[in-house]
């Protein structure tokens, strides 16, 4: 080939790498579009098939619906209980108690729970003292604590709070434990020999390290303090879903046990939505695909 016809090719060839990266990107920006279209198409027509089966069922009394209620008189439920209220007030109103019990717990045992497990994770002495009574009160089955807290501190709720954070605390302990012991070791002895205290190596280095760890736990935590705030109203409370809950199961409405639980799923839904929202911001420099 002539040296004059060489530099052409180059230049052509330097020309069309980027347009094929960008019809490559392209391509597989559109296949990710369908695939999430795809899959959410899928996750309504399951969903509409499941809602219909029971109806049809429960209208041909296959299973009774008395015992099991139907998904029209479960609609029926929330909206009087929307546009009319409930027993203890307004249903905005209950929400918010068990909201309000719940993400008290919740900020209360994520707290706790990162707070002590990045200093056991880092003071090794402090983990050697301390790690027996955590595995013994992590045995505990710490719902049966909900009445205990009842006793303690009454109907109000302080004792939902309580059942809230010993169920969040110790996922989120776990998970920012081994977060901090797995820190790279590099990136240490490099902060040190940069002359970082251990406060800054904590806090630039450890913390930021163990974050992915902790958010990992987040998304379960916030379930386990409604199931705390709940199972404390259930028990016994003045307000809240889990005293709807309780009020149902005692009057043998089927149908309002099951509309709690939605309200209560799509509260849970919501949360996690918000969460996995503040997780992408927080791990914008993530690649697309490190999580997998």
């Amino acid at each position: 080939m002539s040296p004059d016809v060489m530099p052409e090719a180059q230049v052509a060839l330097t020309m069309t790498e980027p347009a094929d990266k960008t019809n490559r990107a392209q391509t597989r920006a559109q296949a990710a579009r369908r695939r999430k279209a795809l899959v959410a198409a899928i996750r309504v027509l399951l969903l509409v098939a499941v809602l219909g089966l029971w109806e049809g069922l429960s209208r041909a009394k296959v299973i009774d619906p008395f015992n099991f209620s139907m998904p029209s008189k479960i609609w029926d439920q929330i909206w009087t209980w929307v546009m009319h209220g409930t027993a203890l007030g307004s249903l905005g109103e209950q929400i918010w108690y068990t909201l309000y019990e719940a993400l008290l717990g919740w900020v209360l045992g994520v707290a706790g729970g990162v707070l002590l497990g990045i200093a056991l994770g880092r003071i090794r002495l402090l983990a050697e003292v301390l790690g027996p009574y955590i595995k013994v009160l992590n045995s505990i089955p710490r719902i049966v604590l909900a009445p205990i807290f009842l006793i303690w501190f009454g109907l109000g709720p302080s004792s939902k709070v309580a059942s809230a954070v010993v169920l969040v605390f110790f996922p989120v302990f776990f998970n920012a434990f081994q977060g901090a012991r797995e820190v790279d070791r590099n990136l240490v002895a490099n902060a040190r020999i940069l002359g970082a205290s251990d406060r800054r190596v904590t806090l630039q280095v450890v913390i930021p390290s163990a974050t992915s760890w902790i958010f990992t736990s987040l998304h379960v935590s916030f379930g386990f303090a409604l199931i705390g705030a709940i199972v404390g109203e259930y028990i016994g409370a003045t307000k809240g879903i889990g005293l709807l809950v309780s009020q149902s199961q005692n009057t043998f409405n089927a149908a309002g046990v099951y509309a709690a639980m939605v309200i209560l799923a799509v509260v849970a839904l919501a949360a996690e939505g918000l969460l996995t929202v503040a997780e992408r911001r927080i791990f914008r420099w993530k690649p697309a695909g490190s999580d997998s």
